[in-house]
């Protein structure tokens, strides 16, 4: 059998003695509020009900026997209205028709029908005789059952017979009449020997002219004890099984059959959804209206129920002087009630005939109790009180797949069964549970976390829900009062006194801080839910401020700079003097940026830029070297972000110096952000680098040129003059420390103090990139600071501003010896005069060089053929050797008269095209043209006649007018003969 459990499902509200002991029941009916009682001695007894208003169960542990309660407040709510007698045998059923009134009894295998008050004498219905068991047939919500009253096929042949014959019935009753005066039809199966009869009661509204209609024989068993009849399906319990047949075709079959020596057997019909329930010794298997079985089975006490009734999703089972009830679903056993002493004899359980029964009455042959369901909310409530929280959420959970709860039911219970268990120190099962609450204001968990009065204090909602915890105190006062109640706990264990407090926390009772930490992990659980939600202003900066409040009490870092850091509702004012004591310095910093603080939060960056290397902010992860680093790194990339938004230009001055010196690229990142809305001013900037961070002056300088477009002059003229500064300190650098000693020394520096460059590409390769792009600097200016150094090609570029030209010559050709860019800067020039001076250069390098033969051979070489040959045997000097430039003098002298000969193919050809032309205009000119009568302009489509015309290459002829209209190069057609010119045969395309 299922374990019992402490539910107190039913609660008696009614108590009855039978009035003389010679009267003992035998038969119950429950009907609203009247019950129906019969007795063995052929009685039948009417009762009115009263039920009172439903009172809070009792909170004890297990419920006290029904003997226990005052007998003397229970009679008054059940008074004796009228006893009839029936027969002299035992009622065995009673059916009671509320709709129409009227009550119809088994009794000594008769038939006998009252009305619902037992004021009319009780009339036997004749016709049937030796009735051992009868049932009324329901039909189910949705159910499709054959309607047996309106078809003449199901009647029996001996019926069809008497109507035939006009109707007359065996209690002579016409069948005409009858159908006139019908008001209801109530059918019902009742078993005669081995006969299985279906019967229609035919009432009026005087109850002496009732009859019955048979509307089906079939064949049954011997020894008929039960019998339940469902939509089309009936079933009947023997000692040897029970078989279901069906009331449309009549046939039959097995269900189950029984052991030996078992109990008797017992239908019950189950109103909730329209099920049954068979007795198999002490198992109740539920079966369908076909006989197949349904969810699983009910295992009761041993011995089996002397009867069973149906009370909405319970099953109720009576033996030997105590109620049990069973849950249909889960097969539990949720409550057992005592009533009578063990030995009482046999006990009868009646129920109301409808889905959701509220009563239920219990007999044993000497006294009545009827019970009433206790209301789902007491029910979950006294769980909750005796702190039997599994039990009470199964009990929800029950109900919730029934629809018996609403969600605003649910909700609340929920946030009920959190505070519980809150107080209860199980605060993971707590906050699992006001998350499922939908009702649950996160404000509600406020109290908890901060003393009253805070600034939060008037946003808690007082709901006490149903008022079974103590008011919210913060959870160490939870902690500490939970302690306590366990120590109390204990100390009563050992005194013998039973206690509802948690067996694990008896055998293994847990420390302050472990209960605390749990306490705090879980309410940060919620409220990381709760910013989810869609709250109102003031409960978000609660949650937010309290949220960083425990992260802080817990020391999660990472989550108190993670929620600072992010969008949030923090109140400041609350949090900087507690973040600050506890020297959470960084999540201070976030939150300040976070609220738009920036002056506070690059303070703090800066703070902690300084203070790393004190050993305050280790990562345990990394050695100290790299710890410091790290740390001031991030110190630097955090103050930036700050300060790449920010416009205000004096803000970015302050500190831009310390993060210049933690990471240039960081400052010259901030100096050239897009993200602020107002750019900073460059002369500011300028005044405010350090002179020695020539590399960020020189990217914002870039910057500011490149991506601002920049045309100041002084600008440019700026970074042109770093940029030189520079490439000269880097071209000494490289000179000296080819020394052998000087490259000792270096080796011998500490690398600490050095830092990768910020720009990646040579100085030099900017500078000369610069010179020639930019018009815009002086370059007088660059020259004198260049003019001492070895950067030649710089001066070159400069020279070649300035428009000095043989100079730059001087310095391609004989400092740099670069033949091909000297050759190249002549041909920029343009001027065959250059080539000659570039040649003399060669050849009279001045300064005691010596002569650049090869260089000289080379441009005669490649440039000969543009120079005059007489020029250049002048310029050549005697000391050059002939086999060096024979070749090239040769080849230039054939090229040069190859250039001459060229010149005349082109003359002759230009004139004899010239030529050409003209000629073919004068045969364009020399054309005829014949006008007659019959000549149309081919614009405007007149006679010419006599006119003046004109005609166009394109062969249209046109009046004089229209050709002053059309113009000389347009013709009729719209072809321009400017724009498009007309060729035709016989012209230059042929020849």
């Amino acid at each position: 059998m299922a374990k019992l459990k402490s539910r107190i499902a039913l609660e008696p509200f009614a108590h009855f003695d039978l009035p003389t002991h010679h009267l003992s029941v035998s038969s119950l009916s429950l009907s609203q509020s009247t019950l129906y009682v019969g007795t063995r001695n052929g009685s039948l007894l009417l009762l009115s009900l009263n039920p009172t208003p439903t009172p809070t169960p009792t909170p004890t542990p297990n419920p006290p026997p029904i003997e226990s309660v005052s007998f003397a407040s229970l009679s008054r709510n059940v008074s004796l209205l009228r006893t009839v007698s029936v027969s002299g045998s035992p009622v065995e059923s009673i059916f009671v028709l509320s709709e129409i009134g009227v009550v119809l009894v088994l009794s000594d295998g008769f038939l006998f029908i009252t009305d619902s008050l037992l004021i009319h004498p009780v009339k036997k219905l004749g016709g049937l005789k030796g009735v051992s068991v009868i049932a009324r047939r329901f039909r189910g919500t949705h159910s499709q059952s054959t309607d047996l009253t309106d078809n003449a096929s199901n009647s029996s042949k001996g019926q069809r017979i008497l109507d035939k014959f006009g109707g007359v019935r065996t209690n002579g009753v016409k069948s005409k009449d009858l159908e006139q005066n019908r008001e209801g039809n109530y059918v019902f199966a009742l078993v005669i020997g081995k006969k299985l009869m279906l019967i229609e009661l035919v009432l009026s509204s005087d109850l002496a002219n009732a009859s019955f209609v048979i509307l089906r024989e079939m064949q049954c068993f011997d020894g008929v004890k039960s019998m339940v009849w469902l939509d089309d399906s009936i079933i009947v319990g023997t000692i040897n099984g029970y078989s279901l047949f069906s009331c449309v075709t009549g046939q039959s079959g097995v269900i189950f059959s029984l052991p030996d020596l078992s109990r008797p057997p017992l239908l019950k019909l189950l109103w909730r959804n329209w099920e049954v329930l068979l007795l198999v010794d002490n198992v109740g298997v539920i079966v369908d209206a076909l006989g197949q079985p349904v969810g699983g089975s009910l295992v009761f006490r041993k011995g089996g129920p002397d009867s069973i009734g149906d009370l909405s999703s319970y099953v109720v089972v009576v033996r030997d002087g105590k109620m049990d009830l069973y849950h249909k679903k889960s097969g539990n056993c949720i409550q057992t009630l005592t009533f009578g002493v063990e030995g009482v004899g046999q006990c009868i359980v009646a129920n109301e005939e409808n889905r959701s029964g509220e009563f239920a009455a219990v007999a044993t042959p000497t006294k009545l109790i009827c019970f009433r369901k206790v209301p789902s909310e007491e029910q979950i409530k006294d769980l909750l009180r005796k702190k039997n929280f599994n039990e009470a959420i199964s009990l929800v959970e029950e109900l919730e797949c029934e629809g018996e709860l609403s969600k605003e039911v649910l909700s609340l219970f929920h946030a009920q069964v959190g505070f519980l268990l809150l107080f209860d120190l199980h605060f993971k099962e707590a906050v699992d549970h006001f998350l499922q609450s939908e009702t649950m204001q996160p404000s509600e968990v406020f109290p908890f976390i901060m003393r009253d009065p805070n600034r939060w204090s008037l946003l808690v909602p007082r709901n006490r829900y149903w008022g079974l915890h103590p008011p919210p105190v913060p959870l160490e006062d939870v902690v500490d009062d939970g302690l306590l109640a366990i120590q109390r706990a204990i100390f009563l264990r050992k005194a013998g006194v039973e206690t509802v407090v948690d067996e694990r926390f008896l055998s293994n009772p847990p420390t302050r801080a472990e209960l605390l930490e749990s306490a705090i992990k879980n309410i940060i659980r919620y409220l990381e839910v709760s910013r989810q939600k869609d709250l109102t202003l003031a409960v978000k900066e609660g949650v937010d401020t309290l949220l960083m409040y425990l992260y802080r009490a817990l020391n999660y870092v990472d989550d108190m700079e993670k929620l600072a850091s992010s969008e949030n509702y923090c109140i400041v004012e609350e949090l900087e003097t507690l973040l600050d004591g506890s020297g959470h310095l960084r999540a201070l910093a976030f939150l300040y940026a976070s609220k738009g603080m920036s002056s506070k939060a690059l303070a703090i960056w800066r703070i902690l830029a300084r203070n790393y290397s004190s050993g305050l902010w280790k990562d345990p992860g990394m050695h100290d070297g790299a710890c410091v680093t790290s740390g001031r790194e991030t110190a630097a990339t955090e103050a930036s972000n700050i300060l790449e938004d920010s416009s205000d230009q004096d803000l970015v001055l302050q500190h831009l110096a310390w993060i210049a010196d933690l990471n240039p690229a960081l400052a010259v990142r901030i100096l050239t952000s897009e993200k602020r809305t107002n750019q900073l001013s460059p002369d500011e900037v300028i005044a405010a680098i350090d002179p020695k961070k020539v590399e960020i002056l020189q990217c914002y300088l870039q910057w500011l040129i490149e991506e601002q477009d920049s045309d100041d002059t002084r600008l440019h003229t700026l970074y042109a003059l770093s940029l030189a500064k520079s490439a000269i300190e880097s071209f000494n650098s490289e000179s000296s420390s080819q020394s052998p000693d000087t490259g000792r020394q270096e080796h011998l520096k500490t690398p600490d103090n050095q830092r990768e460059s910020i720009i990646q590409s040579p100085v030099r390769n900017r500078l000369q990139i610069f010179l020639q792009s930019s018009d815009l600097y002086d370059p007088e200016e660059v020259l004198d600071l260049i003019q001492d150094s070895e950067l030649w090609l710089e001066k070159a570029i400069l020279y070649r501003k300035l428009g000095q030209e043989s100079l730059v010559l001087q310095i391609l050709a004989l400092k740099l010896e670069d033949s091909e860019a000297a050759e190249q800067y002549c041909a920029e020039i343009g001027r065959p005069d250059a080539y000659m001076q570039l040649l003399d250069m060669y050849l009279d390098p001045q300064d005691g060089k010596e002569p650049m033969f090869k260089a000289a051979v080379r441009l005669l070489h490649n440039r000969g053929e543009s120079l005059d040959p007489l020029q250049v045997l002048e310029t050549l000097s005697p000391d050059m050797p002939l086999q060096l430039a024979s070749e090239t003098i040769l080849r230039m002298l054939r090229a040069r008269l190859h250039h001459h000969r060229q010149g005349q193919i082109v003359h002759y050809l230009s004139r004899a095209v010239h030529i050409d032309a003209r000629l073919a205009r004068l045969e364009e000119r020399s054309r005829l043209v014949q006008i007659n009568d019959e000549s149309l302009c081919d614009s405007c489509h007149a006679r010419l006649g006599t006119k003046l015309f004109a005609m166009y290459p394109d062969d249209t002829v046109v009046c004089y007018k229209c050709f002053r209209r059309q113009g000389e190069s347009t013709s009729v057609t719209g072809r321009d003969f400017k724009q498009d010119v007309l060729f035709k045969p016989g012209w230059l395309v042929t020849r």
